[in-house]
């Protein structure tokens, strides 16, 4: 009873965390909007569960900072503001600084000519979606030389709510950039000065977009982005 007890447990949280993983590409990519209702029944429905692993699910994403309990309202998608955007910079900054100045002793010809890819590759997106993926991947390669997971995993989750207030500012008309600071960034990794390369890099993530937004209900609201 016991052991059956544990694998039960065990197919639980599996369920959870591929539900949570779902929920939280929905609420990035802008699926799911801000103070949009999440109904247990409907999600346990549509993934042919039970409650237990759907209430894990959404304590993960409150955990992410996606996801927000209210008494009597139940869970919602969590709305943020200027001031969320600007903390999520704040620490992204200081964070890949970090690890840049832990990766720039391992840094190789091959990791920079994949990050100067990625960067013209970044240049050349016609829409957001591949623009974003190809930013985070430049600046995860320039920084998982470090060899330190779990500040990368922190990275990692902060890039996810860039990618989120990306999303939702810029859902359409996407305007292409070339990106000068990645540039600047590999220019200074290449000369071996590693303090430009942590100067520019710092500034880059801190950029901070706005532009307004129509909603759903056709209201116009300030949409602010880290676009770095």
């Amino acid at each position: 009873m016991i052991i059956y007890n544990y694998m039960k447990s065990e197919t639980h949280e599996t369920i959870a965390v591929k539900i949570s993983r779902i929920l939280a590409d929905r609420i990035i990519d802008g699926t799911l909007e801000p103070g949009m209702k999440l109904r247990q029944d409907h999600i346990a429905e549509e993934f042919q569960t039970s409650h237990v692993p759907v209430r894990e699910a959404f304590r993960r994403l409150e955990a992410q900072g996606l996801a927000i309990s209210e008494p009597r309202r139940g869970v919602r998608v969590a709305s943020f503001d200027i001031n969320e955007v600007r903390e999520v910079a704040e620490m992204r900054a200081a964070l890949e600084v970090l690890a840049l100045r832990h990766a720039a002793p391992h840094m190789t010809r091959a990791i920079l000519e994949a990050a100067e890819k990625a960067t013209s590759e970044g240049d050349n997106c016609a829409n957001i979606r591949e623009w974003e993926a190809a930013n985070r991947r430049f600046h995860r390669l320039i920084i998982e030389p470090c060899g330190m997971p779990r500040l990368l995993a922190a990275i990692d989750d902060l890039h996810a709510a860039s990618a989120r207030f990306l999303f939702s500012t810029w859902r359409s008309e996407w305007e292409v950039r070339t990106d000068h600071d990645h540039r600047a960034i590999l220019d200074a990794l290449r000369k071996g000065d590693t303090d430009s390369a942590c100067l520019i890099l710092a500034r880059h993530v801190q950029w901070i977009g706005h532009r307004p937004v129509k909603t759903a209900s056709g209201k116009i609201r300030d949409g602010f982005s880290i676009i770095g």
